[in-house]
């Protein structure tokens, strides 16, 4: 089933159900191992600690950002026919950079960060505020708030909780 998710790049309608209540769909696959493996790779290269020595993970969180190499273009746009699914075609621009990456490593410190989050549309009246409250059924400007994994997550990991329904609460 996967497989073809990946070849004809187009949800069922359950998963557009579900898009439409829950708030989000999940795209397992959207773009191959390899592309992942390269954007790994260029992540590790900027962190400040070796990706091969944990004594040197001393950050429960540490935040990276706004990256245009093909790795990341190409992963993020690789689902484009799911985006006009959801959004409708020419309805959408193509990413041209993708951040922020909160890279997270095993720690017993709060990160400071584990809280809710809301992603609000843009720009508000000021576009230089950003705690400026935007998030309402009139948001223009953003259509999808996409989460994108590079490496494998588990439970025990620390992957971003989606809580469904939000979206309508939000609004």
């Amino acid at each position: 089933k996967n497989r073809l998710l990946i070849m004809n790049e187009i949800l069922s309608k359950q998963q557009i159900s579900d898009f439409i209540n829950h708030g989000f769909v999940r795209i397992d696959k959207a773009f191959s191992k390899a592309t992942a493996e390269k954007a790994v790779d260029i992540l590790w290269g900027d962190l400040p600690c070796d990706r091969h020595d944990a004594t040197t993970w001393t950050e429960p969180v540490i935040r990276l950002g706004m990256y245009t190499q093909r790795p990341f273009i190409d992963s993020i746009n690789s689902p484009h026919r799911i985006f006009d699914q959801l959004i409708g075609t020419d309805r959408w621009v193509r990413c041209q950079s993708v951040g922020t990456f909160p890279v997270r490593f095993p720690s017993e410190k709060n990160p400071g960060d584990t809280g809710m989050h809301v992603d609000a549309s843009f720009p508000g009246t000021d576009p230089a505020n950003y705690m400026e409250w935007r998030v309402n059924v009139k948001s223009k400007g953003r259509a999808l708030l996409m989460l994108v994994l590079y490496s494998d997550v588990s439970e025990a990991d620390a992957p971003t909780i989606i809580r469904q329904g939000s979206h309508l609460d939000v609004a």
